[in-house]
């Protein structure tokens, strides 16, 4: 905890320029999900990926053992648009500014969401086929605030759909998405785990409140094999707790 605060401090003072700049790290380098350049080697691969291997708060997890608390509601202030881009590691969506995420008296401003297959978190041992990660950032420290929603087949969800109909087949190729409402990735109940851990890609660092979901979000199958057909496995392997607390809403 006392690693984490020192950490959030640097942000505040503007030494943490990587950190700043967390979100969209995803969307370069050399790194994979396999092999040679695979998770196992991700921190060894760079001088600023150090956290990916020496870290003590990674992500995903396995949610189980959550703790039930009392955790403040997310109001969620989203709006339709975004540019959806194929980074070469997973479609995601870069959104506008005006989109935003408020929890407990703390708000965020949504950067982008993004897709992997199959869930990176799991719950009680069990993985979805997808997970959609809608990635924000605390104006005044930097630190992210993500929401992890979990992606499983069932009926067509039009947003999703649009979704895998306009991702760009090639690394590098973007698209407008102006029509894809985010809130419609949502499903009805807001219950979810929380706890502090990292980006679940390189440079893995220590600056994110997670906040994921109970329920799931059902689409189309066929929008799921869409996705996978692209990326069929960009997921993290689950890590260690290390004594961290899973909280539990009711």
């Amino acid at each position: 905890m006392q690693r984490r605060n020192f950490i959030k401090g640097l942000i505040v003072l503007g030494a943490c320029p990587a950190c700043a700049r967390a979100a969209l790290a995803a969307e370069g380098g050399n790194w994979s999900y396999e092999g040679q350049s695979g998770p196992d080697h991700w921190g060894a691969m760079a001088p600023d990926n150090a956290a990916c291997s020496a870290g003590s708060q990674q992500s995903p997890l396995d949610l189980t053992g959550a703790v039930k608390a009392e955790l403040p509601p997310l109001a969620i202030d989203w709006r339709p648009g975004g540019r959806i881009v194929n980074n070469g590691h997973m479609i995601q969506v870069n959104m506008p500014a005006g989109c935003g995420l408020s929890r407990g008296g703390k708000s965020y401003e949504l950067l982008q969401y993004h897709f992997h297959a199959p869930s990176e978190h799991h719950v009680d041992g069990r993985k979805f086929p997808m997970e959609a990660h809608f990635v924000h950032r605390h104006k005044e420290t930097g630190t992210l605030g993500v929401l992890g929603v979990f992606v499983t087949p069932g009926a067509a969800n039009s947003g999703f759909s649009r979704l895998a109909a306009a991702s760009p087949k090639a690394a590098g190729g973007e698209a407008a998405v102006d029509d894809v409402d985010p809130n419609g990735l949502l499903p009805k109940e807001r219950n979810y785990w929380s706890y502090e851990g990292s980006l679940t890609t390189p440079p893995c660092s220590e600056i994110v409140d997670w906040m994921v979901l109970k329920q799931p979000v059902e689409v189309d199958e066929k929008d799921i094999n869409a996705f996978t057909s692209l990326y069929p496995m960009n997921a993290r392997p689950v890590l260690a707790a290390n004594r961290r607390f899973i909280l539990s809403s009711f």
